[in-house]
Parts: C-alpha cells; sequence; structure tokens
C-alpha cells in the first residue's frame, strides 16, 4: 500500500476498497461453502451440540494463536 499512498490519497481508497470487498466476498463464499456441506452431512442428533461445537471451534483457534503464535 504504501506506493499507494505516495502516489495519490484516491490510490490509497482503492486498493483499501478492493481489498475489503475482496475480503468480505471470500468470507462469505467460505461461510457458505461450508455451510451447505455441513448441511448435507444430516447428523439430527448432532445438532442439540451446536453451542459446544462452536465453542470448541473458537477455543482451538484462539489456542493455535496463542501457542503456535499464528
Amino acid at each position: 500500500m504504501y506506493p499507494a499512498a505516495k502516489a495519490s490519497f484516491a490510490g490509497v481508497m482503492l486498493v483499501t476498497g478492493v481489498f475489503g470487498v475482496v475480503t468480505l466476498v471470500t468470507m462469505a463464499l467460505a461461510v457458505g461453502l461450508s455451510y451447505c456441506g455441513l448441511r448435507s452431512l444430516q447428523l439430527p442428533d448432532m445438532s442439540r451440540y451446536r453451542h459446544a461445537v462452536a465453542g470448541a471451534t473458537i477455543s482451538a483457534c484462539g489456542g493455535s494463536i496463542l501457542f503456535l503464535g499464528l
């Protein structure tokens, strides 16, 4: 981003806008595909554990950041 900042403010805004849009679209696609994939597994008994699985996933992400230095 430094070359854009050196050239013009409009360049910085363009780079920032494109980065933001691409990030949002990528995350929306990743979440959508994951959701569709998990829905196709047909695990009706596991639905009661969804909050525990979500908590374990968040804890695993936090642990990997803390212990692996990610």
